[in-house]
């Protein structure tokens, strides 16, 4: 799932709306849904707009049963119908599950006070009786009986109106006494009537006055019970403020006493069994990871924590700042913060794989609606978006928390994808890449496409992540995990992130290992779920890493650990005794609008932004790369089969160079990169491209003339 928004009110107010996501089926899964809590009733719909239309469904909660499964989900059901919700973060949870339930205490107490017929003598005013008869419609009955004299007495008065007409045209005595006869009894008809009438309004009058003592006894009691939910919900705020507090400062409290002496891991003893204890309230349990034993954390308290640590972990991300080059970082300079909303243009898969059928995979030429208007090169330099990291870590002077950092910088580079499921667009052959923020943030990047992407052997080039910290010669290498596309065919597309990253220090020969959970339908768990154990050359767990892959890494530092009760699975768990965890990434929140925007993050926005001076060869010079942004994509498909087709005459020429080289028995030269050269790892062994030097002496002398032309 996604992040979700907060919801747009307190919990005790008379509406209360918010993001959720409700369960559908077993293809779809968890949709997201727009909740809206209104007098007792809880409705969905798919989105705000269709507040004002179409409701999807509607609970009353008077009747309806609320259950918590874990730590997100809700689980609501009445006469049959079952809902089942999950909310983004447990926080979110719980802010929802009080308003249910004050909601639905309210709705049983209206329903309790609609069947009580008490009523006090307490006078009321002139103004609360106009508004109490607004308001009664128990008198409908009354209501109607009036509305039936009414046209009984225009009935008979037609009649009587009549006989008077035809008594005025009589010439015969005889008839003159039975039509006078006739007179007197409609007459007495219409006076029935009439008293009836008067009657039935006495009679309204009386019942109004009778309940209108009641409703004002109902109306004052809910002013009071809605003053006093008022209090309530404020009290229950602060408490819960208070709580928090005393959650973040409760280290701070652990200060050894001579009754409670400490180890010398510094962690006070267990206390005794008679003793209360509250170290259960602040346990914390993680998944068995693959080919790892399971383990579980319980966070103890640390008696020095109090104490400002030296530590560079002690704190979330500060700012960005590290100067690698020794100059003064310059004020940021402005750049763009949004770019032309995509268009909404319709895509038949059909009739495109259809002409797909005999033709060469690598001569189909796929439209520009796949795409995202960014390269591969400008994909992989978004890893650099939470550089800062890297910055921390190069200041680290311990190497296990160094570790970590790096850890969450290697989590860090897969909290974009979570709405990105277009596919950038494939470099050609030489074309490059620069990011430079140097006087910005003190950094600068350089990226190259050095060969042709066939096969497996493109992906581990891709793929495959180095990072050297020179002060201290550590030396950290990984892969990345599989990233899944999901619904290519039918289906809102997403993606999952899934599989284990194995991060090592060649160095020193510690290691991480990420576990990312898979998403599965029937799983409990939180989405996105990492975990992960930093371990020293000994094998020895030193660390715990959590947290989810589009939001947020924490770590908690081991304390002691302990062979715990075997699981379903017969594994035996090790159970982590570990400090309270420590932030040590959070994802930025998106730019506003930025879902029409390709769900760009800011850094990703100025990715393709204008630059002086950059080589002819780079991502932002792509032309039909620039069209797309642009919103033009019908050109910018014609400009991409014009790009490709050229980039395979160049490859038939150098074959054709290749051929004949051959052929004579001369030697002939491969493709060679402009700014990297290949060599060996000589700790891994692997086959890497390293940065020989040159371009950014190149760019300031402007001395493009050895990079080919692509475009």
């Amino acid at each position: 799932m996604g992040r979700v928004a907060a919801p747009c009110n307190a919990p005790g107010s008379d509406t209360y709306k918010g993001w959720l996501f409700k369960w559908t089926n077993y293809i779809k899964g968890y949709q997201r849904r727009w909740f809206v809590l209104s007098n007792g009733l809880l409705s969905y719909y798919r989105t705000q707009a269709e507040m004002a239309h179409t409701c999807r469904g509607t609970i009353n909660l008077a009747t309806a049963h609320i259950d918590t499964e874990d730590a997100c989900n809700i689980v609501l059901s009445s006469g049959g119908r079952t809902y089942h919700l999950k909310a983004s973060t447990e926080v979110e949870r719980q802010r929802w599950v009080t308003a249910l339930e004050l909601a639905k205490a309210k709705a049983i107490r209206m329903m309790n006070d609609q069947s009580d017929d008490s009523a006090d003598e307490e006078p009321i005013s002139q103004s609360d009786h106009s508004e109490i008869q607004g308001t009664l419609k128990t008198l409908a009955s009354k209501l109607d009986d009036l509305s039936t004299c009414n046209d009984l007495i225009a009935k008979h008065g037609a009649a009587l109106q009549r006989s008077l007409s035809e008594l005025e045209t009589l010439r015969v005595p005889l008839e003159g006494g039975e039509k006078i006869k006739a007179v007197n009894e409609r007459a007495t008809l219409f006076r029935i009537t009439s008293n009836a009438m008067i009657n039935a309004c006495r009679d309204f009058l009386d019942l109004a006055e009778s309940h209108s003592r009641r409703w004002q006894r109902v109306l004052q009691h809910e002013r009071e019970q809605r003053t006093h939910l008022e209090e309530t919900i404020e009290q229950l705020a602060k408490q819960h403020n208070s709580l928090e507090r005393a959650w973040r400062e409760a280290p701070a409290h652990a200060v050894n006493t001579p009754a409670t002496p400490a180890t010398d891991t510094g962690v006070s003893e267990r206390p005794r069994k008679e003793e209360a204890s509250d170290e259960d309230e602040d346990t914390e349990y993680f998944d068995a990871m693959e080919d790892s034993p399971a383990f579980i954390t319980v966070t103890a308290t640390d008696p020095s924590h109090h104490r400002r640590s030296q530590s560079n972990l002690s704190g979330a991300s500060g700012g960005h700042s590290n100067d690698f080059s020794g100059k003064e970082l310059q004020p940021h300079r402005k750049r763009r913060t949004q770019i032309p909303e995509k268009p909404n243009y319709s895509l038949n898969l059909w009739s495109i794989m259809k002409n797909c059928i005999g033709k060469e995979l690598s001569k189909i030429p796929m439209p520009v609606n796949f795409n995202e208007p960014l390269s591969m090169l400008q994909r992989l330099t978004e890893d650099l978006e939470y550089h800062e990291l890297l910055d921390k870590a190069a200041r680290c002077e311990n190497s296990l928390e160094q570790m970590c950092l790096v850890a969450a910088f290697s989590v860090s580079s897969y909290s974009t994808t979570v709405h990105r499921t277009a596919k950038p667009f494939n470099p050609l052959l030489g074309e490059t890449y620069e990011l430079d923020r140097l006087e910005e943030f003190g950094y600068r990047s350089i990226c190259e496409q050095v060969s042709v992407m066939r096969k497996n052997r493109a992906l581990q080039y891709m793929f495959f992540f180095q990072y050297m910290f020179h002060a201290s010669g550590n030396h950290y290498v990984w892969r990345k995990v599989t990233s899944t596309v999901h619904n290519i065919i039918v289906g809102k597309l997403w993606i999952d992130q899934s599989g284990d990253i194995d991060i090592v220090n060649h160095r020193t020969k510690e290691t991480c290992q990420l576990k990312f959970s898979p998403y599965s339908y029937f799983s409990r768990e939180v989405p996105r779920k990492v975990t992960g154990v930093v371990k020293d050359s000994d094998s020895q767990a030193h660390y715990i890493l959590s947290g989810t892959w589009d939001d947020k890494m924490e770590s908690a530092k081991i304390m002691q650990s302990s062979r715990g009760s075997s699981s379903s699975e017969g594994k035996q768990k090790t159970v982590y005794q570990t400090l309270t965890p420590k932030l040590l990434w959070k994802k930025y929140p998106l730019p506003e609008n930025a879902e029409n925007m390709y769900c760009f993050s800011a850094l990703a926005l100025t990715l393709n932004e204008e630059e002086e001076g950059v080589c002819w060869t780079d991502s932002r010079l792509r032309p039909d790369q620039r069209l797309m942004e642009a919103g033009r994509w019908d050109e910018a498909n014609v400009e991409k089969q014009r790009l490709e087709e050229k980039q395979r005459a160049r490859r038939r020429r150098r074959e054709a160079e290749a051929s004949k080289a051959i052929d004579e028995g001369q030697d002939f030269e491969s493709y060679m990169p402009l700014w990297f050269h290949q060599r060996t790892d000589g700790l891994t062994g692997e086959t890497i491209y390293v940065y020989k030097g040159g371009y950014w002496e190149a760019k300031e002398r402007q001395a493009w003339n050895m990079s080919p032309d692509i475009f």
